[in-house]
């Protein structure tokens, strides 16, 4: 065959015959067979399949698992391989190869779904097999002639157009990865593997059951809504298994679900040192939950090595691949699996099913070639009866012969059992898919069609590419109310029944639907579970618990265990000043400035306030002492004002005494302005009365002391011109005067730099002082510096006239009473500086009261003890010293 009519029959699939060239031999002059034409195709050789098959104007491939095991013949090529033969009959996938009839009957009875198109179909047996199913679909869409005539047109319908399978994933890679090459649409019924959805390596696969990546994400839907964060995984080792191993590493780590306590792979062998292997590592896990991603048989294997060891209290989770397996639901095993969660297959039903099932009849005359022999095959399983000729000894040794006629409606099978169809009903989706698919490509008008210069395809001319453009756009609703459309991979619209394995107390079991999972355009997947209909396999008939470390509260956060999974975790406490306000927090989050942590450390709260308060017992004190202190100024100035005649009181300018303790009374008052949460206007009133209170004190005094000094410098000769500088004009002048300076001090200081209430965090995180900031260092050091000054002077003066000859003389008084005051303010300006907070207010409002009691006391405590308990005393002759005895 030249190059050119190789590339030639590469590129028009149309051409059946050399569509797998590589299955048929070419030979112009082959010595073996001289009488062929030297233009025509031999097969190769011929597969021995078990099938059904019905003619048709369009072809249908099924191919089914129809047989469990397969035993292959021994490969010596001494002679011609003998095929291999299946064994043990699956009335499960029998069931789903009739459905596939049973729908392509309907449609052909359908007038309105392809009226002048009667389907046929080819129906085939996998085996249970890699090799066999791969030997089936290249039967399917080559063909079984044994001789093709290269010189015909080779013009009309492919022998199928399509194909309905496999079951198995793996089985669907192999098959599709060929099929897609030349664009046969395959639509699988069973098929999960997400590895499928892969566009660029399956281009012409679509199937009719969800993907293993939704089946992977519902199955986390579970375990979130459980609150199953350790769970163990158990895999075939297929395709099937580590696609969905990989699925639940990502989606596990994605949603914060959990994670896995271990992987383990199921042996197809009955290898019972690996599954006691396997059943140890489950054993001596601390996870509660296993999922199971594997198949019946395998399963069957597990389930006798956890019987011997008896390990029960798990919470098992199927996959669709055996989450309603009648073989596993048996009362040996429902002590370990009763309560078992399984994703199933979207339930339907099928109306008609049961009586075309009960209308099955086998072909008779019998005979035991391989075509179209399941119907026999199933009815010798169903009356374990065998059809003549029988081989030899079957009747001598007890066997029966079939007839034809027993009774199938009688017949102790689940064949006839519709009542839980899932498998069935995504075979009968994809049939339909089939048809609409063409229904709509043979309804394309000339011109307006999809395909080059708007044409369309013709019963005479379609190809099977051209049908994969129409089944990627199917939209129905079957008669059971579910829509089928497939997306942009050839997924089917995604949903799944959950299942629950009920242990009844008679020890019958039932599996029940307890909710559903679907994917939502808006929401993502959607789980609904009735929790009250669940049955748990427990002493608490509760969901277990099943974690590596229990969840962390609020107000912890979760620091992972060095080379553990992220599910095994310890819960530290947040520090102060942080939170958590949820479980397994994996940080702690810092309060706003104005907040604190919770003693529990699991919400911000308002952090204390901290100010010298009129409630505490300190602020009661001072403001005791205040309201004392002015209270006793009211009491002496009332006595003064009484006795305001009396020589004591007139002595040394009355209206200076008067003065002096309006001011000690605006002295005590002031005090009360650090007392309370600081505002801006007590801020700034509480420096500036202060500070001209204790100026207009002082400078009272400091004119007392000047005009004693005045008074006895007269007294002498030639000293009577100084008490013209002393008069009362003159002492009001100067009071005035030196309290205006410091006025004029607190109005500057106020105006360029105010003081201002300010919240300082510095002393405490968790507290917030309330203190005014003086705004300027250097106005607050001058107020204090000015009053400084006047005092210093006072006493000065006050001390050099301490000796003056007089029997009351007021300068030892006011010496001592200065002597107090700068005490006082020496030891305020240390105790100011080092006291925080509050207590810097409290040292302030201690050393006004002090100074302030220190002064009233020691100035005018001797002129009340004279006018009040010895009013003798109270005489000019006394206070001159004349006539004292």
């Amino acid at each position: 065959m030249t190059g050119l009519n190789q590339m030639k029959v590469m590129q028009n699939p149309k051409h059946t015959c050399l569509l797998f060239f590589l299955l048929l031999h070419w030979d112009a002059s082959s010595s073996v067979t001289p009488s062929l034409s030297s233009s025509s195709c031999l097969l190769q050789g011929q597969f021995h399949l078990n099938s059904m098959e019905k003619a048709g104007d369009v072809m249908l491939g099924g191919l089914f698992q129809v047989h469990f095991f397969s035993i292959f013949p021994e490969m010596s090529f001494t002679n011609e391989p003998q095929q291999l033969t299946c064994h043990g009959f699956d009335i499960l996938g029998f069931r789903q190869a009739q459905t596939m009839i049973f729908a392509i009957d309907e449609v052909n009875r359908n007038s309105k779904l392809l009226p002048s198109v009667t389907l046929g179909y080819s129906l085939y047996d996998n085996c249970l097999t890699l090799g066999v199913g791969f030997r089936a679909a290249l039967a399917l869409i080559s063909g079984q002639e044994k001789q093709i005539i290269l010189n015909e047109t080779c013009e009309g319908s492919p022998p199928v157009l399509g194909v309905v399978g496999d079951s198995s994933s793996t089985r669907s890679i192999a098959i599709s990865t060929v099929l897609g090459l030349y664009r046969v649409p395959m639509v699988s019924y069973f098929a999960t593997c997400a590895c499928l959805s892969d566009r660029q390596k399956f281009p012409s696969f679509f199937r009719t059951i969800p993907s293993d990546a939704f089946q992977v994400r519902a199955m986390v839907q579970i375990l979130k809504h459980f609150g199953w964060t350790w769970a163990g995984l158990l895999i075939s080792d297929d395709d099937y298994g580590l696609h969905a191993a990989q699925s639940f590493h990502s989606d596990l780590g994605v949603s914060g679900g959990g994670c896995l306590a271990y992987l383990e792979a199921l042996p197809w062998e009955k290898d019972l040192i690996e599954f006691q292997r396997i059943v140890d590592v489950m054993k001596k896990s601390t996870a509660r939950v296993v999922i199971v991603f594997a198949h019946e048989g395998q399963i069957i294997n597990l389930m006798e090595e956890v019987v011997r060891q008896n390990l029960t209290g798990l919470q098992w989770l199927a996959s669709e691949a055996w989450s309603t397996a009648a073989v596993l639901q048996t009362s040996d095993l429902m002590p370990y699996l009763g309560g078992t969660l399984g994703i199933a297959i979207r339930r339907g039903e099928i109306p008609g099913l049961r009586d075309f099932l009960l209308q099955t009849r086998p072909e008779l005359p019998h005979n035991n070639s391989y075509g179209n022999n399941m119907v026999n095959q199933f009815w010798e399983f169903t009356f374990q009866c065998g059809f003549a000729p029988t081989p030899s000894g079957w009747v001598e040794n007890g066997g029966k012969v079939c007839s034809g006629g027993e009774d199938l409606d009688t017949a102790e099978t689940g064949f006839l059992d519709v009542s839980d169809l899932r498998s069935e009903y995504n075979v009968y989706k994809a049939v339909y898919a089939l048809a609409y698919a063409l229904d709509e490509m043979l309804k394309c008008e000339p011109g307006k069609g999809p395909f080059s210069k708007k044409s369309c395809a013709t019963l005479q001319t379609l190809e099977p590419w051209q049908l994969v453009y129409y089944l990627g756009k199917v939209n129905f609703t079957t008669s059971f109310g579910d829509e089928v459309s497939f997306d942009e991979n050839g997924d089917a619209l995604p949903i799944y029944d959950i299942m629950n394995w009920h242990w009844l107390p008679d020890g019958q079991t039932k599996v029940q639907n307890v909710g559903e999972v679907k994917m939502s355009a808006f929401n993502g997947e959607q789980l609904t579970l009735d929790g009250e209909k669940i049955f748990w396999n427990f002493e608490s008939k509760k969901p277990p618990k099943s974690v590596c470390s229990k969840n962390c509260p609020p107000g912890t956060r979760v620091v992972r265990k060095k080379g553990e999974p992220d599910c095994c975790f310890d819960c530290i406490p947040c520090s102060e000043g942080t939170i958590s306000n949820n479980s397994n927090s994996s940080e702690c989050f810092g309060c706003p400035e104005d907040f604190w942590s919770s003693p529990q450390r699991d919400l911000c709260v308002p952090k204390k306030t901290e100010f010298l308060s009129y409630q505490e017992p300190l602020g009661i004190c001072l403001t005791t002492a205040s309201l004392l202190g002015t209270f006793i100024c009211t009491v002496v100035l009332g006595v003064f004002i009484y006795h305001r005649r009396t020589p004591i009181v007139r002595a040394n300018n009355s209206e200076l005494s008067f003065n002096l303790l309006l001011s000690l009374k605006l002295c005590f008052l002031c005090s009360l302005l650090f007392i309370g949460r600081p505002r801006l206007w007590t801020c700034q009133l509480r420096h500036a009365a202060f500070g001209i209170s204790f100026v207009l004190c002082v400078s009272c005094i400091l004119v007392k002391t000047m005009v004693v000094l005045a008074v006895f410098k007269a007294s002498k000769p030639g000293g009577g011109a100084s008490l013209k500088w002393f008069g009362v004009s003159q002492q009001r002048g100067t009071v005035l005067v030196l309290t205006s300076v410091q006025a004029a001090i607190c109005t500057a200081w106020l105006v360029s730099s105010s003081p201002s209430p300010h919240k300082n965090t510095k002393y405490h995180n968790d507290k917030i002082v309330y203190e005014c900031v003086v705004g300027s260092i250097v106005g607050f050091s001058v107020l204090l510096g000015y009053i400084g000054i006047l005092a210093i002077l006072s006493f000065v003066l006050a001390f050099l006239a301490r000796n003056l000859p007089d029997n009351f003389n007021e300068a030892k008084l006011i010496t001592f009473s200065m002597l107090i005051f700068c005490a006082v303010w020496v030891a305020f300006v240390p105790a100011y500086v080092s006291s925080p907070g509050k207590y810097a207010d409290a040292v302030e409002v201690f050393a006004i009261l002090a100074s302030s009691f220190g002064l009233l006391l020691a100035l005018f405590g001797p002129k009340c003890y004279i006018i009040l308990l010895r009013p003798e005393r109270n005489t000019k002759k006394a206070i001159m010293g004349r006539g004292a005895d």
